[in-house]
């Protein structure tokens, strides 16, 4: 098994190490979808969605959860195309995970969502078939798609990619979407 840690030193040193706790972010036009997952057993776990208004609002809404769950690494959703290509979405996330970067200071890593929206569909379908999930729990999905994201990194933690934070991040960090 690798072993499970992270931070500047491994990013800056360019080993495949991954973060024993994370929190996962599935970005969408109106909804954040937030999860959490830990390396002992590579689960995550959909936590909360939020409105994506603004990244301040965003940020202001994930202070808390960042302060509670205290996660040593933070992923985002990297939406592409069936092909592997960028899509208009992808520049979205990207800018959240740069926002989440400079404002947090934690290492922020892009992973791949294709079909993770539709895993998280087949498996809240398959909850409802079997009376653990409800209907009125449908709000869900954004979070549970984070999750996924979370299990896919721990799956595979070389397949992922840092967020690189620049000068001209830092520099444009007062500007929001």
């Amino acid at each position: 098994m690798p072993e499970r840690d992270s931070g500047p030193a491994a990013a800056e040193s360019g080993t495949a190490r991954t973060a024993p706790s994370v929190m996962a972010f599935d970005v969408g036009a109106k909804r954040i979808g937030i999860a959490i997952g830990q390396s002992l057993t590579g689960d995550g776990r959909g936590l909360s969605v939020i409105a994506n208004q603004s990244h301040a609002h965003a940020l202001a809404a994930i202070q808390p959860l960042i302060s509670q769950w205290r996660p040593a690494a933070l992923l985002v959703g990297r939406p592409l195309t069936l092909d592997g290509g960028e899509q208009p979405a992808s520049e979205r996330a990207r800018g959240f995970a740069r926002a989440l970067a400079r404002h947090f200071g934690l290492p922020v890593i892009e992973v791949d969502e294709r079909s993770s929206s539709r895993i998280a569909a087949a498996r809240f379908a398959e909850g409802r078939r079997a009376g653990l999930r409800r209907r009125s729990q449908g709000a869900d999905l954004d979070a549970d798609a984070a999750a996924v994201l979370v299990e896919r990194y721990y799956d595979q933690p070389q397949a992922h990619e840092a967020v690189p934070i620049t000068a001209a991040t830092t520099a444009a960090a007062g500007t929001d979407r």
